[in-house]
């Protein structure tokens, strides 16, 4: 899959949910308290931070679309840095004020980068509390282009159905993190996304793979969804849409730090990656990447517009280069099945010159994937004779993914590339050099199942063999 950077400039999302303040003290724990056996903490920092659906809001805001949110907060301290520390961030807030109950607050003691302790500060919200909500959405629901519920089980989602069907009236996706075992309060959504713990805990334990896709599918048509996004850990996560083949994605995180606000962070790319434009599977590619960033750091914290990008970079010089064929042959049927077309052309490529440099930009221009199969040495040696090839196969490979127009390169060790050209079925098959379509090797097999054939010719018509001989020349001289 190949990934972009949406347009997020151009969303407009609201955010409806439980927002609450994340507090963490730091502090060194070098002895005992000889009250109790327990590490004494010298506290020296302290850091706020939104969280809950504030989290989530700060988040999409970091990646550039406007970004609107409703909650409650209490009428203290912990409410007054929270929409401070929002309203900092270019988040507005639409609170309500619940004057006799308290901001949800999590303090966290940390010491050498482990929490030792959390201590809540909250009160559950009655349904008094949560009037009003149903307006302020139906006010600026107007100018978003999706829904977000992020529901902590606090309360401020009591009405989660009305607003679902506010957002469904008005055609505006509404993507859902869940709480609780009641998933019935969210028929109509869009997508909701619950973890793999609690999809199990409604649907039941999965046997196997094929067991989990079934129960999604059932959870999927019995709430009239659209989707269901199963986040699963060091598992990835797995989307399922009735009309489609399930698509499951790995966990990219390289080492993880920290899983508190993962859940928020994926449903907020997520979302605002559906709101500038995005497809449901690139969507959830982009927030399953994201997800990578943010356990590799401590604490809620937001993945940025830019380095968003920077991973998405990343990704595709990840995605390209020297493959086996086993490996390119699942990375073709993922590009297909994206809808990319994929163009492959085969050779030996002994020494790569300006003709294979512009034959291969043109042969790309043909297609969305260009694979270059290359002959091995054995191969070179019974096609071109003794003394080639020049240089060995894993050079010639190496320059070749180096070449901004190749995406893969695979070598493979029999005369022509039949084999791969029947694993592969590429959309077009190139071939270089002076040759008729009837010499093609392997263009019957293309053509038989509607793929195109073409031949390119070398430019400065040049040739390795020519180069070669002239070598030679110059050696006698």
């Amino acid at each position: 899959m190949k990934l972009q950077m949406p347009p997020f400039q151009d969303a407009s999302l609201l955010v409806i949910g439980d927002v609450m303040l994340d507090r963490y003290w730091h502090g060194a724990a070098s002895r005992i308290s000889p009250e109790a056996p327990v590490p004494v903490v010298k506290v020296g920092n302290r850091e706020d931070r939104p969280g809950g659906a504030g989290n989530v809001a700060l988040n999409i805001a970091a990646l550039g679309s406007a970004t609107r949110l409703v909650g409650i907060i209490g009428q203290d301290e912990a409410g007054e840095e929270l929409h401070s520390r929002l309203h900092a961030a270019g988040v507005y807030c639409d609170f309500l004020i619940a004057a006799e109950k308290p901001t949800i607050s999590k303090l966290r003691v940390i010491s050498q980068h482990q929490q030792l302790i959390r201590l809540d500060f909250e009160q559950a919200f009655a349904a008094e509390d949560v009037a009003g909500i149903k307006d302020r959405a139906q006010t600026l629901l107007a100018d978003s282009q999706a829904l977000v519920l992020s529901d902590y089980g606090k309360g401020s989602l009591h009405d989660v159905n009305q607003l679902i069907a506010l957002a469904k009236n008005r055609d505006i996706p509404v993507v859902v993190d869940p709480k609780g075992t009641d998933f019935k309060k969210y028929r109509g959504a869009t997508l909701i996304t619950p973890n793999l713990t609690e999809f199990e805990a409604v649907m039941g334990h999965s046997q196997n793979e094929e067991e989990l896709v079934n129960k999604g599918l059932k959870l999927v048509g019995d709430l009239a969804l659209d989707a269901l996004l199963i986040t699963r850990g060091e598992h990835g996560m797995t989307l399922l849409r009735p009309a489609s083949p399930e698509l499951h994605l790995p966990a990219r995180a390289q080492e993880v730090f920290d899983v508190t606000g993962a859940g928020d962070t994926v449903i907020s790319v997520l979302a605002a990656a559906l709101a500038a434009g995005d497809g449901l599977a690139d969507a959830t590619a982009l927030a399953n990447l994201a997800a990578g960033l943010v356990v590799g750091k401590l604490g809620t914290a937001a993945i940025s517009g830019p380095e968003l990008r920077r991973a998405i970079l990343g990704e595709q010089d990840f995605a390209r280069g020297v493959m086996s064929a086993e490996q390119l042959s699942i990375a073709v049927q993922d590009a297909k099945s994206h809808g990319e077309r994929v163009v492959f052309t085969n050779g030996c490529f002994d020494i790569i010159h300006a003709g294979h440099v512009g034959y291969l930009s043109k042969a790309k221009e043909l297609g969305d994937r260009l694979v270059v199969a290359i002959n091995d040495d054995a191969s070179v040696r019974r096609i071109k004779g003794a003394g080639r090839p020049i240089n060995p196969v894993e050079r010639r490979m190496a320059v070749l993914a180096g070449l901004e127009a190749v995406d893969w390169v695979v070598s493979f060790s029999e005369d022509t590339p039949e084999s791969l050209l029947q694993a592969l079925q590429p959309e077009i098959l190139v071939k270089g050099g002076d040759y008729r379509l009837d010499q093609v090797v392997g263009a019957d097999y293309v053509q038989s199942y509607g793929g195109q054939v073409k031949a390119l010719e070398f430019l400065d018509n040049c040739s390795t063999s020519a180069i070669v001989e002239k070598m030679r020349e110059v050696g006698e001289q």
